[in-house]
């Protein structure tokens, strides 16, 4: 009997088997000629969802938020070199700002039009170099299946973030042999690496001999869902809890131990412990630009810093540190903690955590008594008064920058691990919306809203059609007052009103969402929010509701940016 011959395969093929090796089941993308053998691969292969998104850009933001929400690398296939590659850079960078995992895959010139002026030509390996962990562009079509691996490896591999592959329009198209795909568990390690025992026994003598203890936990509890093992050791050492700005969802938001959000842009009663605090276990986080401004007026000077990183040059990058641990942040809280049980009960300590604990019971019960709630136009305290009593416990929030979401990040109650999706220090106006439709395919059966101004959902509204096409059924609220509200305050507090570009025209958000096929709604007294709310949550399908927000309610959070004028 003649042996069949080897099964033929394009390298389009190839690339869509790896990615079922790893167990891809949703793709983003916008198609285009560049890269139609892998778009023709996808049509054969029903366990992968493919979404067709408007731009390339906001595909990426979508691939971003289910990266986040789902701990697993999120996928964005851009059909088009040149343009549908430079598209993609913007959401790269942003990913990138967030240490999230995801792979963005762009066709390319086939190889022979290389450095000729050809239609769509540009330097993709340079271009996306400086906004990715790495770049390759991929030569061969048997080189597919270790290029996709690789890529994979260093996008999951710590400090995660995106990665970036090119592929040549030959490259696609060539046949090859098809291979053994490898799984996973077969070229990947699967587990972070463990503190050492001996700094984890010094890290304990200086958490036991403290008086005003504190735990500061960023990205690096919240994307491994470390909030249980924070926690424990947090109640052992009957210490406070602060966070790191856009991690407010590191654990739930009712702990007895949370502080919330701390530096410039956090709650006062956090920022005074950081600046207060005699050792601080910084555990998974940076201390970086959002949480410090890199300045000790927002830490502790004379504090004895302990600091836990996956990513060592990060350790002491910001502030000189007493102690570096290199490892797992969940690992070194669930190491330390029978060293800490053990410690002997100390006033001091019981002092200072009562303190904060009724120091931040004052302060969230004046939040709320302050809170403009029956003023037209609606005020941004009392639009976030009512949506506190509002939202369902599990809803998911993600957000935008500008004005009215850097203040709103701090004031909404995030009571189930992940709930907060922030453009974190890229400050990406336009993120949000298309955010949530990737975090809402990977947590399905969480309420998803998605806040942000006018000027941002004018960005990106297109993906209304994206929403409905698809059943993505999450909830938009438009903060609308008119206005790129942060740049007009700074117009406002630093340059003597002299606005320009400040005021912008937009649509009826509710009409325009309506027009897509969506849900739309209208608010502009607060006595009318909680039934527009409700309503979109229980639409069954897409929904934006616009909600007219005083114009003149504007902050300007970057104040040190504008010292030399008096700031």
């Amino acid at each position: 009997m003649t042996p069949s011959a080897p099964q033929q395969i394009s390298g389009g093929q190839a690339a869509v088997e790896a990615l079922k090796a790893e167990g891809v089941d949703h793709v983003f993308g916008l198609i285009g000629s560049a890269t139609m053998e892998m778009f023709d691969a996808l049509y054969d292969a029903p366990d992968i969802r493919f979404i067709g998104v408007r731009d390339e850009r906001t595909g990426t933001h979508m691939a971003d938020g289910f990266a986040r929400a789902s701990g697993r690398t999120g996928v964005i296939l851009a059909g088009q070199n040149g343009p549908g590659s430079t598209n993609l850079v913007t959401g790269l960078a942003q990913a990138a700002a967030a240490y999230s995992p995801v792979l963005s895959i762009a066709g390319m010139l086939s190889t022979e039009h290389v450095y000729r002026d050809a239609f769509q030509e540009v330097d993709q390996q340079a271009l996306f170099t400086p906004v990715t962990k790495k770049t390759w562009t991929v030569t061969k079509a048997n080189r597919i299946p270790e290029m996709f691996r690789e890529a994979f490896r260093v996008a999951m591999s710590p400090r995660r973030g995106p990665v970036q592959l090119n592929l040549p329009r030959d490259v696609l198209s060539e046949q090859i042999e098809m291979p053994a795909m490898q799984t996973p568990d077969q070229y990947r390690v699967m587990q972070n690496p463990a503190p050492a025992t001996d700094a984890i026994a010094e890290a304990a003598k200086l958490l036991v001999n403290a008086k005003r203890p504190v735990i500061i936990t960023g990205g690096g509890i919240k994307n491994s869902r470390g909030h249980a093992a924070a926690i424990a050791l947090a109640e052992a050492l009957n210490a406070p809890i602060v966070l790191a700005p856009g991690h407010g969802d590191a654990l739930p938001c009712d702990q007895p131990l949370n502080a919330g959000q701390m530096g410039p842009r956090g709650n006062p009663v956090a920022s005074r412990l950081a600046k207060e605090a005699d050792v601080i276990l910084a555990l998974g986080t940076r201390l970086g630009f959002n949480s410090t401004f890199y300045s000790y007026d927002n830490i502790n000077r004379d504090a004895s810093i302990i600091q836990v990183e996956l990513e060592p040059t990060a350790i002491g990058r910001y502030f000189p540190v007493t102690l570096g641990i290199w490892g797992d942040a969940i690992a070194a809280a669930a190491t330390l903690l029978p060293h800490v049980k053990a410690m002997q009960f100390k006033a001091e300590i019981a002092a200072w955590t009562e303190g904060f604990q009724q120091d931040r019971h004052e302060w969230l019960a004046e939040r709320d008594a302050n809170a403009d709630i029956d003023t037209i136009p609606i005020q941004p305290s009392g639009l976030f008064h009512h949506l506190r009593q509002i939202m369902p416990d599990d809803a998911a929030y993600t957000m935008d920058a500008g004005t009215l979401c850097l203040q709103a990040t701090d004031a909404m109650n995030y009571k189930t691990p992940p709930s907060l999706f922030t453009p974190l220090d890229f400050g990406l106006v336009g993120f949000s919306f298309a955010c949530g439709l990737g975090v809402k395919l990977a947590m399905p059966d969480r309420p998803v809203i998605s806040m942000m101004g006018d000027g941002g959902f004018g960005m990106t509204i297109s993906e209304l059609s994206t929403a409905v096409e698809y059943g993505i059924n999450t909830v938009t609220l438009v903060m609308n007052n008119g206005s790129w509200g942060a740049e007009k305050a700074y117009q406002r507090d630093f340059f003597n009103g002299r606005y320009i570009g400040a005021d912008i025209a937009s649509p009826a958000f509710d009409k325009a969402a309506e027009l897509y096929g969506a849900t739309g709604f209208r608010v502009e007294r607060l006595t009318d929010l909680a039934d527009a709310v409700n309503a979109a949550l229980n639409a069954g399908k897409p929904a934006v509701v616009d909600i007219q927000v005083d114009p003149a309610a504007l902050y300007s959070f970057r104040r040190d940016s504008f010292k030399h004028r008096g700031g």
